[in-house]
């Protein structure tokens, strides 16, 4: 998903057209997920950029997109713009620190 949101446009309410924006993004994460996963993957991940336009877009975790949507329109901005993307993701095993392995071993 890449696009960019208006939030003025006549005869609309600011605060609705921001409200249907985040809920499109969480119904795409949603439908994303929802896929089936190929073989050898364990979740679906997604690399997200929001800004004011493509151009200044930055990179933010999937977690902080919302919340730096609501910084754009908190600072006055007419649109944003965001694009996330939908990657394999694969779990990776953590290292076992040494004192993990003393409570693990029932000492």
């Amino acid at each position: 998903m890449k696009k960019t949101f208006q939030l003025k446009v006549e005869g609309k309410n600011r605060e609705r057209l921001l409200e249907a924006a985040k809920h499109d993004i969480r119904k795409y994460f949603k439908r994303e997920r929802a896929k089936a996963l190929p073989k050898g993957v364990d979740f679906w991940d997604f690399d997200c950029k929001s800004g004011y336009s493509e151009a200044s877009a930055a990179v933010v975790s999937v977690a902080d997109l919302i919340k730096s949507i609501d910084e754009i329109v908190k600072d006055g901005g007419e649109q944003f713009y965001v694009e996330v993307l939908a990657k394999p993701g694969v779990k990776v095993a953590r290292a076992r620190n040494e004192g993990e392995d003393d409570l693990m071993d029932g000492e």
